[in-house]
């Protein structure tokens, strides 16, 4: 296979510029340690400077360079492997299986890490990239469903080892910065440990380099030509998921280089498989080398402690929604169910049940619990007024905002055609997020002040989804992607907030895991008010949700305002995100659940599947609260958590549908 010199000339000039940059870069981190004198009364030999350099700041920046450059294999491996422009670690869920597995084994388990942090990065990376992989190969390896799978998952996980960390507080710091991406360094250990690595799975892709190339070529002539495609894609695969996970394994979860370096490298001029794969780790290599080298010098004394994984992620995700439109999608037309008589009456019956339900949950939830020696027992005594006084304020605002996130889930669904949007999917309960994380850290106001934070913070993330996804259409996949892509940096951004160490970040996110236990009257009939108003206005526009999943040429048939009305739904469903988000956090999933259950219960048409979808929503909410108040008494499990953790099973479950 020959490579011409023009086609190579692009990339190598990209990477030794990135290379020089952050040389440049770091001189002006080095040079200091250099030209300092050495104290008069130091001993000989000792001198502190030069000793952190030596010892902590070049291994840092070699770590950078093996780092980016197993990063950038990784993705490229990924990329050619599975023809996916979109493929990387972080895309994939891949790096956030292997940080999950270290932070579960390291609160729970730390034992095994005496076998090998590697083997439990690797454990948890293959889970993740089986369970990617298995569900794109339902859908056909689909370049949307492997990436809407793995960026779900990689949210899944990352959230519930940021809550994990945080609920023990003894480790907060350190397994924090570390999973967030921390390239800081005491010692030349793990640049010396990721560098054989690295070198060891580079020989194996020099070995299938050329069976890589003819990948291109399609199934049939890549397996005329004698290539075994399964047991290709296994060794490549394999070769990925070992590269994220040893650097996973060693300095955290750094965002977004196995996309950002094989994409730079292609828009450079690199046209072959063979190409991509040799260029990428120097572009990579070259690109986390100048990022943390800028990072050190703009935070200065706080270089140690700001992830470099959470920064590099916020650069990645615009990266990642300006690739959208290479994506080949059309707008699923929905179809609306005609109305008779009879089946308006058969509707009766499923809302009457899951509203019954959700009265015996209420009930249950007030009535029922542990008492004051840990002991199930129903609510008597002397002591009733006061524990009733302290769980009916918890067990309304669970209601409340189960019920707003299920009928914006209810909303959005019916907006986008896709049965998988909902306000965490879509990145709204992520914004929300953002602007509390902004109230806390820079005004610090009450729930008022907080609650319009929120809703700023949210409808930044709506304003943007409706504009990058107004030309196709609002075609499903583009909606989904780029909330999924916001959430990621928004994500990002309040890693960076909480890295800071202000005393307010275990605030925020306790807060975020969804947690109840602050909530007091005042704010739960605030939250009830809210609801109800914001929800009645959901209902009044019922006709609009039946008539927009049409599509645009029946809506402007009959006289509706298109564009007005799309927005005004989704300012709706904005509002009732941010609502819901100050009460039970922006992982619970409620807002996923709720529609499809109701759906399943035979609600179809837009009133009655946002009833029955806020009767689900509430009861869920309040059932998780309940579980998590009373499951490992005196100690509280978040709501937000309990419903979370069963919400993205869910949605996984949904995604394994094959395609008919």
């Amino acid at each position: 296979m020959t490579i011409s010199r023009r086609d190579n000339l692009g990339p190598a000039l990209v990477a030794l510029l990135l290379l020089c940059a952050g040389g440049i870069a770091s001189w002006f981190i080095i040079a200091p340690a250099l030209s300092t004198p050495a104290a008069p009364d130091m001993q000989a030999g000792y001198d502190i400077p030069r000793m952190v350099l030596y010892y902590s700041t070049l291994p840092r920046l070699a770590t950078a360079l093996i780092a980016g450059a197993a990063l950038a294999l990784s993705g490229a491996l990924f990329q050619q492997v599975l023809l996916n422009p979109l493929a990387d670690p972080t895309t994939l869920g891949v790096s956030a299986g292997a940080n999950l597995a270290l932070v579960v084994v390291s609160l729970f388990l730390p034992g095994l890490l005496g076998a090998g942090r590697d083997l439990v990065a690797l454990a948890g990376s293959g889970a993740a990239a089986l369970i990617v992989v298995g569900l794109g190969a339902r859908r056909g390896f689909s370049p949307y469903s492997l990436v809407l799978s793995g960026l779900v998952l990689s949210l899944w996980c990352g959230g519930l080892a940021a809550i994990l960390t945080y609920l023990n507080d003894r480790y907060l710091a350190s397994l924090f910065i570390w999973g967030a991406g921390s390239l800081s360094q005491q010692s030349w250990v793990i640049p010396v440990s990721l560098s054989w690595k690295l070198v060891l799975v580079a020989i194996i892709c020099g070995v299938v380099i050329r069976p890589l190339s003819l990948l291109d070529l399609g199934e049939s002539g890549s397996t005329a030509l004698g290539v075994k495609l399964v047991h290709l894609r296994f060794i490549t695969v394999a070769c990925a998921v070992a590269l994220a996970a040893f650097v996973t394994s060693a300095v955290g979860v750094i965002g977004f280089i196995g996309l950002v370096a094989p994409t730079i490298t292609r828009l450079s001029g690199a046209r072959r498989p063979a190409q991509l794969i040799f260029w990428s780790p120097l572009i990579g290599a070259g690109l986390l080398f100048f990022a943390d080298s800028v990072l050190q010098l703009v935070a200065g004394g706080l270089g140690d402690f700001l992830p470099t994984g959470a920064v590099t992620a916020i650069f990645g995700s615009p990266l990642l929604l300006a690739l959208l439109p290479r994506l080949k999608i059309r707008h699923r037309i929905q179809h609306m169910p005609m109305r008779t008589h009879m089946r308006s009456f058969r509707l009766r019956m499923p809302i009457v049940i899951v509203l019954f339900g959700l009265v015996l949950l209420v009930a249950i939830s007030l009535c029922f619990g542990r008492d004051v020696n840990g002991d199930w027992a129903f609510l008597h005594g002397a002591s009733a007024a006061d524990i009733f006084a302290i769980r009916y304020p918890k067990v309304l605002a669970a209601m409340a905002s189960g019920a707003m996130l299920a009928v914006a889930g209810a909303i959005l669904q019916r907006l986008t055609g896709n049965d998988m949007a909902s306000p965490e999917v879509l990145g709204i309960s992520a914004g929300a997020t953002f602007g509390v994380a902004i109230a806390l850290f820079a005004v610090a106001p009450g729930f008022s002040g907080q609650f319009a934070f929120a809703i700023i913070g949210a409808f930044c993330v709506l304003s943007v989804i409706f504009f990058s996804a107004r030309k196709s259409g609002f075609a499903p996949e583009r909606v989904l992607l780029a909330g999924i892509a916001l959430s990621a940096m928004v994500d990002a951004v309040v890693g960076v907030l909480s890295s800071t160490g202000d005393p307010r970040a275990v605030l925020l996110m306790r807060w975020m895991s969804g947690s109840t236990y602050l909530i007091d009257a005042k704010s739960a009939f605030s939250e009830i008010i809210v609801a109800v108003v914001l929800v009645a206005l959901a209902f009044a526009a019922r006709r609009w949700l039946d008539i927009l999943p049409l599509g645009p040429a029946p809506s402007i048939a009959i006289g509706l305002p298109l564009a007005k009305s799309r927005l005004a739904m989704f300012g709706l469903a904005g509002l009732m995100t941010a609502a819901a988000t100050l009460t039970v956090g922006p992982l619970s999933f409620v807002g996923l659940m709720g529609p499809h259950l109701a759906r399943e219960a035979g609600l179809t048409r837009a009133l009655p599947q946002m009833i029955g979808a806020a009767a689900i929503g509430g009861g869920l909410m309040v059932a998780a609260d309940f579980v998590g108040r009373t499951i490992v008494s005196p100690y509280q499990i978040p709501a937000g958590l309990v419903s979370a953790l069963i919400g993205a099973p869910f949605l996984m479950i949904l995604m394994s549908k094959k395609v008919r």
